[in-house]
């Protein structure tokens, strides 16, 4: 060994390992070598401090807190028995309104004319039933 003031032994107990370009925990603070640095590497006591991470509901979209020690997936079950918000009733699933004036129809999917570009109810989809600008220049060039 030319050099053994360079560089610090892994605090990994079953390593020791002697790195010359070791890394600090930033969560502990203790020095480890490139296979040792994740928290779940070296079961750093300190991660929760850093490896902070909340659950989204996948229904409301509402971040939910989770408690040191408690499992994700059981405390955003337990919103979405109890607190969430979601309420599929409200969705609005007819969305697409006819364009023709005076149609207060909506449709679920847009049924757009090919010839005006226009979305429309399925009563007025058709070029005739809707007034459609594009279908008068197409009926002329017949």
């Amino acid at each position: 060994m030319e050099l053994p003031w360079l560089g610090q032994h892994c605090s990994e107990r079953t390593c020791r390992q002697l790195d010359f370009l070791p890394l600090t925990c930033n969560a502990c603070g203790e020095v480890f070598c490139k296979d040792h640095i994740r928290y779940d590497d070296h079961k750093c006591s300190s991660a929760y401090k850093k490896n902070v991470q909340v659950p989204v509901c996948p229904l409301c979209n509402t971040p939910i807190p989770v408690q040191k020690g408690e499992i994700p997936d059981v405390v955003v079950g337990a919103h979405i028995d109890k607190d969430c918000k979601y309420n599929p009733a409200h969705q609005k699933i007819f969305t697409n309104k006819c364009l023709k004036p005076g149609c207060k129809r909506k449709e679920m999917m847009r049924v757009v004319c090919e010839q005006c570009g226009g979305s429309f109810c399925i009563k007025h989809r058709h070029p005739l039933d809707h007034d459609c600008k594009g279908s008068s220049q197409h009926i002329s060039k017949a």
